[in-house]
């Protein structure tokens, strides 16, 4: 069976917070895969109160699994790597710092009444 990968679309429709889950169920320095609006979304638990959201799509290899990558730090700037071929995301802003070709998608989040909101 040959299965053929797309690249993530560039959706223009207007952005919407969504209620994922309770911010107590994503252990720090862990992340977790989510289906917000029919998009799977890698959550990333940085701190107590400090939650990113980017693709859970590779940029590099199309594979959807970005929530397994290592979480680390450049500078002061929070990152993500990728578990398959190790690129380096900037977890703010989607930035590769190993590869400038690639540009990982990233979605605003924010904590509401103890639960995560991610915007998409």
């Amino acid at each position: 069976m040959t299965v053929i990968l797309d690249r993530a679309e560039d959706l223009t429709t207007t952005a919407t917070w969504q209620r994922v889950c309770p911010v107590a169920e994503l252990e720090v320095a862990w992340g977790e895969a989510a289906l917000i609006a029919g998009r799977q979304v890698a959550l990333f638990r940085t701190a107590p109160t400090e939650v990113f959201a980017v693709a859970q799509q590779d940029p590099a290899t199309l594979a959807n699994v970005m929530a397994r990558g290592i979480i680390g730090s450049r500078g002061s700037r929070p990152t993500i790597a990728s578990p398959l071929h190790k690129e380096v995301y900037d977890l703010e802003t989607g930035e590769c710092f190993t590869n400038p070709e690639l540009k990982l998608a990233v979605f605003a989040t924010r904590l509401v009444d103890g639960f995560i909101e991610v915007e998409v």
